[in-house]
């Protein structure tokens, strides 16, 4: 720190302004003269894209290991697994001499036409938060930074730039910013990335309130906070409102403009200096660890392939998967020779090498056994001749393997998608080949969700493989051969049609502004509420064994501040060795303001041998069972009753536990001259300084309206969420002083208890 505030005094304003825009589109500024180096950054959510040129943005990157992506890595469900994914990123980091990955993305699926969903973990906060914990983790533990984005709100693609996300304070709290709060506070990543869009009026770039007061203050953020790219409209209201690193560059007008900011007094410079001191902390941090010039292909290959393998998930098994040895199969599919592994933009990774699905199907059956039939094209066209060979192949199989994946131009960074069909020629290819050939599977390659209701009962298995990155095709094929015992499940869910979806009516806005009119109620969260049926719900996967859960053991009693563990017993009562993850949900009673009908608060993925049973542990604390109150600006745990939901989806709970819980917290009166009745009666301060008059209130208002039902209602009913002030003002001649005054004067009192 000494030595960087040495640094700091000795620069130049111009210096200064110069370090906190970049030098080309890859690189942070350079001082010689004070020997201050700079830093190369790259993308980097699912691989390293590391251009040779640092000042181009688009030409073919260096040759890396492309994992799988956000999708299929949330579906593994396996912290420790995308732990060892960013550790051996980092390693390829370093031997290309990129200091900081920029990713991962936590932003959450709102809704599943997102063109970006590949990137992103899950429609829940939790489990995006903790997916993006152990990847920040295993990548900073080998010395290489992350870039925690797209914060906050970036949930659609369309008019990304430009689109006022409307969102009220609770839901920002709980769902879109809790991703990253999570990150933050447990990974501590070295840089924040903004995102384009705004949000209530103010453009992230921009945003004193999430920049400064939340991400930096209140969580205590001590990194920098980077651009998205060309993200910045201002870099002088920027930097006042906590961006400190505009990326790419050089913008020379930026930099002249700060400096004149500063000059003119219209930017402190201590708001400049304090950009300065997180860019130098991080430009230092990053050249203290050093890494090997290569790294191993193989085994990062093989990793993976460990990965796309626990990624994937079985939605659907009819009695045919693992397939029987000796089978005669007919593989249907463009994306059987052209694998679907990853989605288009920014992430796009240069692959070390890439396996093929009907490669590695055949290795598993023998050449003589396999047939291959296209099926469609990248295009999205319609072609009967191709269905038709299809048909023919199929029909002399024993079994038909169809591999289905979107199309480029309806699945990338940059614009979403119009609806969640599989193409006409891809869905006619379904019926056609599963009308000839009853042992039908449908292997998926998406980012997201894709509309399965026409065509699910007419096959007999159903595996969703997302964008599995360069090594899934060999995973693919260890499940559909049974050498690998599915173990994915979703992290988001798969709707019946498009019109289910929470954010249907509400997406994608207009006259660039977008209301996030369902709140909270996203993914689960709102099918619950709703009581929708879901093709695939969040949580659900399928394996070739079976579970049993037992001896849930809960407290019947704790505090909030001390939380509580949560123990059960799950059994693998099949006949091979399987993984089961463990989901721990929890449902509020009832609370001051709602609720959603439970809520993902912990899991647990656990391996077990055949007939064996394991004790699964699970810690759920405060924040397991608050809810961000915005009145009291901050999150509020209430006494009362919890149930403690343990299941293998959100809608297979097996088994559930009731447990009572004391809040620590003393909360301020926050009752006011618009507070309604029931406001006061059910603050207890409020409730104090009224209950001496409620009664003769009542009988009042009784009186006035002529008994207890003349006039159709229930007089109690009619006031309670009339304002006290209104209601005082009917029996103004009743009362000791006006009836403003009156209120006044409990306010006073009400206040003046504390906490």
């Amino acid at each position: 720190m000494e030595k960087i505030n040495t640094l700091i005094a000795k620069m130049t304003i111009e210096e200064k302004a110069a370090l906190c825009i970049g030098a080309s589109a890859w690189t942070t500024a350079s001082i010689d003269r004070l020997g201050i180096p700079s830093i190369f950054v790259a993308d980097g959510p699912h691989g390293v894209r590391r251009v040779k040129d640092e000042n181009d943005i688009a030409e073919e990157s260096l040759p890396a290991t492309c994992f799988p992506t956000a999708a299929c890595a949330a579906a593994t469900w396996n912290t420790d697994l995308v732990f060892r994914m960013g550790q051996a990123m980092a390693e390829e980091a370093h031997a290309q001499e990129v200091d900081i990955l920029l990713g991962p993305g936590v932003n959450i699926k709102r809704t599943p036409l997102g063109g970006r969903n590949f990137e992103y973990y899950s429609e829940d906060p939790f489990l995006s938060g903790k997916m993006a914990v152990s990847l920040i983790k295993g990548i900073q533990s080998r010395g290489v930074g992350t870039s925690l984005k797209h914060y906050a709100a970036n949930n659609q693609e369309f008019q990304r730039h430009v689109i006022n996300a409307k969102i009220d304070e609770r839901t920002l709290r709980e769902i879109y910013l809790r991703a990253f709060e999570i990150a933050v506070k447990e990974a501590k990543p070295w840089t924040v990335m903004c995102a384009y869009n705004k949000v209530n009026g103010e453009y992230c770039s921009e945003h004193h309130r999430l920049l400064q007061e939340i991400l930096k203050q209140e969580w205590g953020f001590e990194g920098l906070v980077v651009s998205d790219w060309g993200a910045v409209h201002d870099r002088v209201k920027s930097l006042k409102g906590g961006l400190d690193l505009e990326m790419p560059g050089p913008q020379e007008r930026r930099l002249k403009a700060v400096v004149n900011a500063v000059n003119a007094g219209e930017v402190a410079p201590g708001i400049l200096d304090e950009s300065v001191r997180r860019i130098l902390e991080i430009v230092f941090k990053s050249k203290e660890a050093a890494g090997a010039d290569s790294f191993d292909e193989n085994s990062h290959h093989q990793l993976a392939r460990e990965i796309a393998a626990e990624g994937i998930v079985l939605l659907k098994n009819e009695n045919i998967l693992p397939l029987k040895a000796g089978a005669k199969i007919a593989v249907i599919g463009n994306s059987a020779k052209e694998p679907n592994y990853q989605g288009g933009g920014s992430s796009h990774i240069n692959p070390t090498r890439v396996d093929i699905p009907l490669d590695d199907i055949i290795k598993h059956s023998g050449k003589n056994k396999v047939t291959f039939a296209q099926g469609y094209t990248n295009q999205d066209i319609f072609d009967q001749a191709l269905i038709d060979e299809a048909v023919g192949a199929a029909a002399f199989a024993d079994a038909a393997l169809l591999f289905l994946a979107l199309p480029p131009s309806k699945e990338s960074e940059g614009y979403d998608r119009e609806d969640l069909n599989l193409t006409l020629q891809q869905t006619g290819l379904i019926e056609a080949v599963s009308a000839i050939q009853p042992e039908t599977v449908v292997i998926l390659n998406s980012g997201s969700a894709v509309t399965v209701a026409p065509w699910i009962d007419k096959v007999k298995a159903l595996l969703q493989g997302w964008m599995m990155g360069q090594a899934g095709a060999g995973a693919i094929a260890d499940i559909l051969f049974g050498e690998i015992n599915p173990s994915g499940k979703m992290a988001e869910t798969f709707p019946v049609k498009l019109e289910d979806t929470p954010s249907y009516i509400n997406y994608p806005g207009e006259g660039k502004e977008v209301c996030y009119g369902e709140g909270l109620y996203v993914g689960y969260r709102y099918y619950d509420a709703k009581k929708i049926h879901t093709q695939f719900p969040f949580g659900f996967g399928l394996s070739y064994t079976t579970f049993e859960y037992s001896n849930l053991q809960v407290p019947e009693t704790f505090t909030d501040i001390n939380g509580l563990t949560v123990l059960v017993d799950v059994t693998n009562t099949g006949a091979i060795p399987g993984k089961e993850i463990v989901q721990v949900y929890v449902h509020d009673h009832e609370a001051s303001l709602k609720r959603p009908v439970k809520e993902l608060k912990g899991f647990a993925k656990v391996s077990l041998e055949a007939g064996e049973t394991k004790t699964v542990s699970i810690e759920l604390n405060f924040r397991s069972f608050a809810y961000y109150h915005p009145d009291y600006k901050s999150w509020v745990t209430e006494d009362g009753d919890f149930d403690i939901l343990v299941g293998a989806s959100s809608e297979d709970i097996r088994l559930k536990a009731a447990t009572n819980m004391t809040s620590s917290l003393k909360l301020p009166c926050i009752l006011d001259r618009e507070s309604t009745l029931r406001e006061w009666i059910t603050d207890p301060r409020g409730y104090a300084v009224l209950q001496p008059m409620l009664l003769e209130m009542q009988a009042r208002i009784q009186e006035m309206l002529g008994g207890e039902t003349s006039i159709g209602m229930d007089s109690l009913g009619m006031i309670i969420d009339m304002p006290l002030e209104s209601i005082l003002m009917f029996q103004q001649e009743l009362l000791p002083m006006p009836a403003d005054q009156l209120v006044d004067d409990f306010l006073q009192k009400a206040h003046a208890m504390g906490a």
